[in-house]
């Protein structure tokens, strides 16, 4: 069976996703140990929210390496879980974004840009999703 080329930027996507998939592991579990200090010295709340947002980055990290992995090799799932990874980091952005982080804005920007590359219809062509 003939496989299209993987375009450069999908390239791109693939290692960056990897990249971050693998430091949001880790700073997914440092929250979460962090928490877990925090809520035993009694920081209460805190050390509550720490550990939630440290389980989000874990979660939002393990699909950021399925995508590395399905758009380096071109799997068809691959868009979509592009597509998903995309919109709940916007949608995390814009809570962080409440919480005053001044780089939401430019996550929300880079997460928007990949979403309009995923569906250019050359790109979209190359997973399947004509």
């Amino acid at each position: 069976m003939n496989n299209p080329a993987r375009p450069m930027g999908i390239t791109i996507l693939a290692v960056l996703a990897a990249i971050g998939g693998i430091f949001g592991i880790l700073a997914g579990l440092a929250l979460i140990g962090l928490g877990g200090v925090a809520a035993a010295v009694g920081a209460g709340l805190g050390g509550g929210l720490a550990m939630i947002f440290g389980l989000v980055a874990l979660a939002l990290s393990v699909l950021n390496l399925a995508f590395a992995y399905g758009a380096w090799t071109l799997k068809p799932w691959a868009w979509t879980l592009g597509m998903a990874s995309q919109v709940i980091g916007i949608a995390l952005q814009v809570v962080y974004l409440v919480t005053n982080s001044g780089f939401s804005i430019v996550s929300i920007a880079i997460s928007a840009v990949i979403l309009y590359y995923l569906n250019t219809p050359d790109i979209k062509k190359v997973f399947g999703r004509a």
